[in-house]
């Protein structure tokens, strides 16, 4: 019974994530006469890659993928230049105001873009950072940072304390034990740090709209393109944004696999 409940809520996990998924490919990969198909059949009888290609032709598409994928990489790694290092000094160092500070952390997430998006608006103005990716991927990398300084800092604690000691006996400083030792044993667990701050930064629109005119990302340009277009283009967009997401966990899946004790070839 253990097992049978257990596979059923893995086949419930899967099909929550994979069918929107399968539906969306469905959509973009079998044309205008299939989306208005009902019910929709399990393989397209004439599968076409026509609708992506229309949907890459539109004008500004490419260069707004271009800056998505800067601005989120950006994010990621504002994310983990800044949030390690956070979460180390939570992990190891023992200072009045910890717990405060974990707090404080948290409590960023509980103001909406939208009631900041004025007063960002114009001190990015005043910087030179307006419509720009490097702007935009300061706001999310704000979004992104209480979930890498908090996971970062699990992390750490997991990694024993002796082992770092045993690296300063045999020579290292502190900051030599920290790379060599405790970053290896921390690697799966940055790599989710990265997918999450990769992700969010992807995904987002509200701030991607208000913070740019003519270089958007792809997920702002979308929300004013696509409400115009025919339905199987609108599909074929959703499909392409997710695209490099997928590739992204694909390429960092081994490390994701050794969190949870997973082997990997």
């Amino acid at each position: 019974m253990r097992r049978s409940l257990y596979l059923a809520g893995v086949t419930m996990l899967c099909a929550w994530t994979l069918v929107p998924i399968y539906f969306l490919a469905l959509g973009a990969l079998g044309g205008r006469d299939l989306v208005n198909t009902f019910p929709k059949p399990f393989w397209p009888g004439s599968a076409s890659l026509s609708t992506i290609r229309d949907f890459l032709a539109i004008d500004g598409v490419t260069g707004a993928t271009i800056t998505s994928v800067e601005t989120a990489c950006l994010c990621m790694l504002f994310s983990l230049i800044l949030g390690l290092p956070a979460g180390y000094a939570l992990a190891r160092f023992s200072f009045r105001g910890a717990n405060a500070y974990r707090l404080l952390i948290l409590l960023t997430r509980a103001f909406p873009v939208a009631i900041l998006a004025l007063p960002l608006t114009v001190g990015f103005i005043r910087l030179g950072v307006y419509d720009t990716p490097l702007g935009v991927s300061l706001v999310h990398t704000a979004l992104a940072l209480p979930f890498a300084v908090l996971v970062s800092s699990s992390l750490f604690q997991a990694v024993p304390r002796e082992l770092e000691e045993a690296a300063w006996v045999f020579g290292c400083s502190k900051l030599q034990a920290a790379r060599r030792v405790v970053l290896p044993l921390a690697l799966p667990g940055i790599a989710a740090i990265a997918i999450f701050a990769f992700v969010i930064s992807w995904n987002e629109v509200f701030a991607a709209s208000v913070l740019t005119v003519r270089h958007r990302t792809l997920t702002a340009y979308l929300l004013t393109v696509l409400s115009e277009s025919p339905l199987h283009v609108q599909f074929a967009g959703g499909f392409v944004l997710i695209l490099p997401t997928v590739a992204f966990i694909y390429l960092v899946r081994k490390h994701l696999f050794a969190m949870w004790g997973i082997s990997n070839r």
